[in-house]
């Protein structure tokens, strides 16, 4: 029985970069793999509202979008790869924007923790792909895949990423990390002991913390290298299924808390209702 590639597209570009090498990963996989594709920007994916309803209950969201439709093809996959061209230094919003109803993943954990992925970051200039790269690696470790690796290719002209070799055997390395975890990629520099990422927040005191996983420690120079020890904090973002039921019951919790302070909050809140003047449509405020 064959396998299915999910192909998920963060640009509105029809036969752009972002498609093209994702096909170009498809290419390398061999007989037997089906690709399905799925372009963000042109699925209704409403924004999320704070409403919780997808942790309780039913644990289904409640809006009539085209969400829990991609949710399920996500789930239904075999395999997935990212690609997300490079807005303003950091990926197209689309990938964002399903995120931001992630929420909804821990009902749907069983069928998504730990599907091989891959991802690739798309931009025009080389060197001003900014914050892309880890934006789709984010996407991945937040869906639950095994992010087997990322890659940024540059090529500002639709079909321009393929004209170049290089990328297009970054493609087939892909496809090969896909198929095989011990062909997942290498990374170019030093990295997250946990969770393999590989960009940080350096503190003047020696502090450090992993901006893929969020997981803290410190920094320092042993014989002219970088050495980084970091440690996994009270709520790690995942590294392991373990870490996403313990979160989700966190959440959860979570309603107790408010119910225990929920005079004190309304106080909070009312001392500043009718304050400041909205724009446009009147909002409701809140976080």
């Amino acid at each position: 029985m064959g396998k299915t590639l999910l192909g998920i597209v963060a640009s509105p570009r029809r036969l752009g970069n972002c498609e093209l090498f994702i096909k170009e990963i498809h290419s390398n996989l061999g007989a037997g793999w089906e690709l399905r594709l799925m372009r963000l920007p042109e699925l209704d994916i409403q924004p999320c509202r704070a409403c919780y309803r997808c942790l309780f209950d039913s644990m289904r969201c409640p809006h009539e979008d085209d969400f829990l439709a991609a949710l399920e093809e996500l789930c239904a996959a075999d395999a997935y790869a990212v690609a997300a061209p490079a807005y303003l230094l950091a990926a197209n919003g689309s990938l964002k924007k399903f995120l931001d109803r992630g929420l909804q993943f821990y009902a749907m954990v069983d069928r998504l923790w730990g599907k091989p992925a891959v991802g690739a970051a798309v931009a025009g200039i080389a060197g001003m792909e900014g914050i892309t790269e880890l934006n789709v690696a984010s996407f991945i470790k937040m869906t639950f895949g095994d992010l087997r690796g990322s890659a940024v290719v540059y090529g500002a002209l639709p079909g321009e990423v393929l004209l170049n070799p290089e990328n297009r055997q970054t493609a087939a390395g892909l496809a090969r990390a896909l198929c095989d975890p011990g062909s997942a990629m290498k990374p170019r520099g030093p990295v997250c002991p946990l969770c393999g990422g590989d960009t940080f927040r350096f503190d003047a005191d020696g502090g450090i913390k992993c901006m893929l996983c969020s997981s803290a420690g410190r920094y320092g120079w042993d014989e002219g290298r970088l050495s980084i020890e970091i440690a996994a904090g009270d709520h790690p973002l995942f590294l392991s299924r373990g870490d996403v039921v313990r979160h989700a019951e966190w959440l959860r919790g979570m309603k107790d808390k408010f119910l225990e302070k929920k005079k004190e909050l309304k106080a909070v809140v009312k001392e500043h209702i009718g304050t400041g003047t909205w724009v446009g449509k009147k909002g409701q405020g809140g976080a």
